[in-house]
């Protein structure tokens, strides 16, 4: 008995875009299934100009949108770290930032925050005083959502 692979139709367009552009060196595709989204990494400033221009900023297929994110790979990244970095500069919560190479050689940038529980009043019924407990690294993700290259993390135990 054959089994059946279907695809979805967003699949299929993120097939259709990694076909289109996979083998340029310049260019890595990948999808990101949390936020359905094709990333394009443009290691070429021109090339991602062009990119973002030509591609449609998103499709969508029934009730699923897909975006397309046209990302030079270097310097918009360099430059949300760098920003990053001043953005907290000084600031006790703050820890350092570093970034690192991931997979397909894209580099990962890390916002590291000091460990400490922060308590603010949120008025909500998960505590009975009304009491939000959480982590630097999780506000951060809340105020700053999906950052593309970034990480928010707690510094290591040492």
């Amino acid at each position: 008995m054959t089994k059946l692979n279907l695809s979805s139709p967003w699949m299929i367009f993120f097939k259709e875009i990694e076909a289109l552009f996979g083998d340029d060196p310049d260019i890595t595709v990948a999808f990101d299934e949390n936020i359905n989204a094709v990333k394009l990494y443009v290691n070429d400033m021109e090339k991602a100009d062009a990119l973002g221009q030509l591609l449609p900023q998103e499709r969508t297929f029934g009730n699923v949108t897909v975006k397309v994110d046209v990302i030079p790979a270097n310097t918009l990244q360099e430059d949300r770290f760098n920003l990053f970095q001043k953005a907290f500069k000084g600031n006790p919560a703050f820890a350092y930032a570093k970034t690192v190479e991931g997979t397909f050689g894209l580099m990962v940038n890390f916002v590291v925050f000091r460990k400490k529980v922060v308590q603010f009043f949120t008025d909500n019924l998960k505590d009975i005083a009304g009491n939000r407990s959480t982590l630097y690294q999780d506000i951060a993700a809340d105020v700053f959502g999906e950052e593309a290259g970034f990480s928010f993390c707690t510094e290591p135990e040492e």
